[in-house]
C-alpha cells in the first residue's frame, strides 16, 4: 500500500459517509465494518467521522486484517474530530 500525503488525504472524495462521533469504542468500528458490508460498493470509498483517537490505529488494523478486502487510506484531524478514508478492494 503506497502512503498518501497528508495533503492528499485531504483531498479524497468519498462514496459513502458515516458519522460516528460521539461514539466510542467499538461504535466506530463496529459502523464502518457494517458500512463496508452494505452500503460500499468494490472500488468506493466510505469516509468515517468518529470523534473516538482509538479509532486511528483500530481502523488501519481492521483492513490490514481483512485479507485484502478493504485498503485504509488514512485520516487527517478535521478540529474535534477525525476524518477516515478506507477503500473497499473486494
Amino acid at each position: 500500500m503506497k502512503q498518501l500525503s497528508q495533503e492528499e488525504v485531504e483531498n479524497i472524495k468519498s462514496d459513502v459517509t458515516v458519522d460516528a462521533r460521539g461514539q466510542s469504542c467499538p461504535g466506530p468500528m463496529l459502523e464502518a465494518k457494517k458500512a463496508l458490508g452494505t452500503k460500499v460498493k468494490p472500488g468506493q470509498i466510505l469516509e468515517l467521522l468518529s470523534s473516538d483517537h482509538g479509532t486511528r490505529h483500530d481502523l488501519a488494523t481492521m483492513c490490514e486484517r481483512s485479507k485484502g478486502k478493504w485498503e485504509y487510506l488514512g485520516f487527517f484531524d478535521a478540529g474535534g474530530y477525525d476524518r477516515h478514508f478506507v477503500k473497499r478492494l473486494k
